[in-house]
């Protein structure tokens, strides 16, 4: 027997020696065998999430802090049945799925998964170039503006060169990567605790904004932000004419329901579904495991996630949301327009360092209504991850600040795009039915990176929010692997008398169920009208259509039923 056989041995008695003892002897034996849950913190943690949260709390501020709780809650379901089924069976999921549910699904999840890796490693190549440009180097020059493009390129083959070589090492114990993976850590985990300690010292601030009261307040769910804007942005709302309030009421509600789905497409997407079973195989789990799975995933998943973007949602809303000590009056373009007609076009591009202080002085003297549209512009308009950045400045002062914030942002998008090339990579293998081939993983994970390179230059001008609309994207994914999942769940072929019974299956079909069609009406919300026509016109309900034709489909094409796995 081999040492790692040993030693899983070891790990099997282990876990059937508390398998009828108490809690607490559990809870004491599950944290010290725990794993993959923390391998997919890991992942959730990263760019998207960052981003996710700051948006969260410069759109909604406090109001918002119970979106991604909740998400996580229903992730953490759902990723627990994934682990329930596949340590039962000890099978890879696409094989399970087209032998015992339906092969339309199962290469719907293997195609949404490639899609999402390919799709979301766009944005952290922006993500990458925005830290160094924004935070790192400022005399970088933004992507979009002249002279930009040398940069772009060099800083993207980093990037790729360095993802590229972490993939390719993948397994083999390269130390090497194991710096490599300690030094992200490192970052990602300062950028974390920076932000918890800002939380603690605006809390020991006299003079500071932050309202624990309406943080807490902020953590039961308020679906009518869905529907209707903001307390803060709603009383600037009111001072505008019928036509106007009406319009930026839309406005406003459409970038609150973005930020809110981007939060659940960060917090769970399709493609930790497809790595979470393939994490727990690697290990050699089985069925043994599943109470430690569950454990695993509550706690190295769940309270990590919250506990890190909670504070980040709190820091952006106290100093970002509706304050006007942060407004950067030229992101308006009514107060630049006024600027511009009263000073002429010349003189207002030669102000230089009065700039600022010029649209003010003309911000403040607006009449009334239009005032009030100028400072909804400066409401909604996203910070810079520059500004983002000073979010740190109560507790590192601003050179440290944009240093802390540059390093975590670069070193969460570098993970991310490892993480997302690795998992292109199994689903490459997958899709030949070839899940040992080395060189097929490396050309799967090239694809997803190499296509990630041209984020920067195919998108042209740089944000960090072109995480929200990949978010979009990737959330109307996600049910095609909440409904796979619950379908298995249920499965007599595949599960037998593994299957849960009694008032554990009503449990968790319950609780299935729920996750699922949460997933699935938000995906189709989130997918209404952002398919367009020849023309630019919106095809409202096209997104939810493609949904619903291919959940018929999945129907029509269902497996046939074969014998359980012994």
């Amino acid at each position: 027997m081999s040492e790692k056989e040993d030693d899983l041995a070891k790990e099997i008695e282990l876990l059937r020696s508390v398998e009828n003892k108490g809690t607490g002897e559990k809870l004491k034996t599950y944290t010290k065998l725990c794993g993959p849950g923390w391998l997919q913190s890991a992942i959730t943690l990263g760019g998207g999430s960052l981003i996710g949260a700051l948006s969260l709390g410069a759109i909604g501020g406090s109001n918002f802090m119970w979106v991604q709780p909740l998400a996580m809650i229903l992730g953490v379901i759902m990723l627990s049945a994934i682990a329930y089924v596949t340590l039962s069976t000890g099978q890879r999921p696409f094989k399970a799925i087209n032998n015992h549910v339906s092969p339309v699904l199962g290469w719907g999840w293997l195609g949404a998964t490639m899609l999402a890796n390919i799709v979301w490693c766009l944005p952290q190549f922006n993500l990458a170039y925005g830290a160094i440009a924004q935070n790192l180097v400022p005399a970088l020059p933004d992507a979009g503006k002249e002279g930009s493009m040398i940069p772009i390129l060099i800083v993207s083959f980093c990037v790729l060169s360095i993802a590229t070589f972490v993939v390719f090492s993948y397994g083999k114990g390269s130390k090497g990567v194991l710096l490599f993976e300690k030094t992200l850590k490192v970052f990602v985990g300062l950028i974390v605790i920076s932000f918890i300690g800002v939380i603690i010292k605006m809390s020991l601030s006299t003079d500071s904004l932050l309202d624990w009261g309406a943080v807490f307040a902020g953590l039961i769910p308020d679906f009518g932000a869905l529907f209707k804007p903001s307390e803060s942005f709603q009383a600037v709302i009111n001072q505008l004419d019928q036509e106007k309030a009406t319009e930026w009421t839309n406005k406003i509600v459409s970038k609150q329901r973005d930020s809110i789905i981007t939060a659940f497409g960060t917090a769970v997407g399709i493609n930790m579904t497809f790595l979470l079973p393939y994490s727990m195989l690697k290990r050699k789990w089985g069925k043994e495991h599943r109470g430690l799975a569950i454990f695993d995933l509550s706690t190295g998943l769940f309270i990590p996630f919250v506990i890190a973007t909670g504070c980040l949602v709190i820091a952006t809303a106290t100093q970002f949301h509706a304050n006007p000590e942060n407004y950067v009056f030229s992101k308006s373009s009514s107060i630049v327009e006024t600027a511009k007609g009263q000073l002429g076009e010349k003189a207002f591009n030669e102000l230089g360092d009065d700039k600022e202080s010029t649209l003010e002085t003309i911000y403040i003297a607006m009449q009334k209504e239009k005032r009030a549209n100028a400072e909804l512009e400066l409401m909604t308009a996203r910070p810079s991850q520059l500004e983002l950045a000073s979010s740190l400045e109560p507790l590192t002062g601003k050179l440290i600040s944009q240093w802390v914030f540059g390093f975590g942002v670069l070193a969460m998008a570098v993970s991310t795009v490892v993480i997302l090339m690795l998992i292109n990579g199994f689903a490459i293998c997958e899709a030949f039915d070839r899940p040992d081939d080395e060189k097929l993983r490396r050309i799967g994970c090239l694809i997803a990176g190499c296509i990630g390179f041209f984020g920067p230059i195919a998108w042209g001008k740089l944000s960090a929010y072109l995480v929200i609309p990949t978010s979009v994207f990737g959330f109307t994914l996600l049910p095609i692997a909440y409904i796979t999942f619950l379908l298995l769940m249920n499965s007599k072929s595949l599960l037998g008398d593994k299957r849960p019974t009694g008032s554990a299956k009503l449990r968790w079909n319950i609780l299935m169920v729920i996750a699922t069609l949460v997933a699935t009406l938000g995906a189709g919300w989130a997918s209404y009208g952002k398919i367009e026509g020849k023309f630019g016109e919106p095809w409202g309900w096209a997104g939810p259509g493609l949904l619903l034709a291919f959940g018929i489909l999945a129907l029509i094409f269902r497996s046939k039923p074969i014998k359980a796995t012994e």
